[in-house]
């Protein structure tokens, strides 16, 4: 999966980073969802399985859905954050798809204690993200707690959603983050949230505006995965590569850029962008006091390679093994 080692002192220091971010756990664990492939088959991948929602047709439209569950231990360990990160995760993929999110439905099985920490840290997110909770379930259990939680969100009439299906060689890869706060020093977590506050709801609505626009194509939110192992998600599908130069890549003051790129951010996405409407899709977040930058160009070649200076080094070939060995779809 990775490429050779580099000779020079800085090849070989890239090479290893390229290393870390294939082997990375969160990047390994999403081999686990070609099961879904293999029990269901392989279905239409707006539809699902593949991108961060399915888009669903409605009488009146089409409408995003998705749903997450959280590590049992995490919840165990911090309801709060669980719940918190339960809503976080859901709107993240409503705005990946470029729709803005509707509301929130969830599941909890757990104690009276735990079940409350886990609304609390819920309800504080919807308040930041503007968006509601409108349904779900409790069971009162004393056992190990769970946690799931699904959102729906609004395509508008005018836009396209930002599929992977719609990835083509010759766009250009853009990184926007929110470098806002401090890494987490217990979990690899990026919480940009605690200092944007309020703006928090707006952020993550300019997806939806780049989808009606036309400024962009496709995206993907940085998750478990880490930058890289998301960004290989994103191309998989059509089995497509990129160079990244880590030189643009935003980066939050103080924190290692490997530590950076296998952390989970609370705001960071992939965007695919038309390559005469960089400008286009950069402006917003920028307005917004968001960082934004181009980093590289798609290609054909299955290869996601990391560029330092003149060190470039490999950290996918997704022509010989993908990250979720889902079924191919509509490829």
């Amino acid at each position: 999966m990775t490429g050779a080692v580099l000779t020079t002192p800085a090849g070989e220091e890239l090479a290893a980073l390229a290393h870390r971010v294939a082997t990375h756990p969160g990047t390994l664990g999403k081999a686990a969802i070609g099961l879904v492939t293999e029990v269901l088959g392989d279905t239409d991948w707006l539809a699902g399985p593949g991108d961060d929602g399915a888009v669903v047709p409605t009488s009146g439209g089409r409408v995003v859905a998705c749903g997450e569950a959280l590590w049992p231990p995490f919840v165990a360990r911090d309801p709060w954050g669980a719940g918190f990160a339960a809503v976080l995760t859901n709107v993240n993929d409503v705005a990946a798809m470029g729709a803005v999110p509707l509301g929130i439905v969830n599941t909890v099985t757990a104690s009276e204690e735990h079940a409350r920490a886990v609304l609390e840290g819920m309800r504080r997110a919807c308040s930041l993200y503007d968006v509601g909770i409108v349904g779900g379930h409790l069971t009162r259990h004393d056992g190990e707690p769970s946690v799931s939680a699904f959102a729906l969100g609004d395509v508008a009439p005018a836009a396209e959603p930002l599929s992977v299906t719609r990835v083509a060689p010759g766009q250009t890869l853009v990184v926007a983050a929110a470098l806002d706060g401090r890494m987490r020093p217990d979990f690899p977590f990026f919480p940009a949230f605690e200092e944007r506050g309020e703006r928090c709801a707006g952020d993550v609505r300019v997806l939806a505006d780049l989808a009606r626009e036309g400024a962009a194509v496709a995206a993907k939110d940085v998750s478990m995965a880490g930058l890289v192992g998301s960004l290989a998600m994103l191309l998989e599908w059509g089995t497509f590569g990129v160079e990244v130069d880590l030189d643009l890549v935003p980066t939050p003051e103080g924190v290692d850029q490997s530590d950076w790129l296998t952390c989970f951010p609370s705001f960071c996405f992939l965007l695919c962008v038309p390559a005469d409407r960089e400008d286009d899709a950069l402006a917003p977040f920028r307005a917004r006091g968001l960082d934004a930058a181009a980093v590289g160009r798609i290609d054909d070649t299955g290869l996601v390679r990391l560029r330092r200076g003149e060190q470039v080094a490999t950290a996918f070939d997704l022509t010989r093994q993908g990250v979720t060995r889902l079924g191919g779809g509509v490829r």
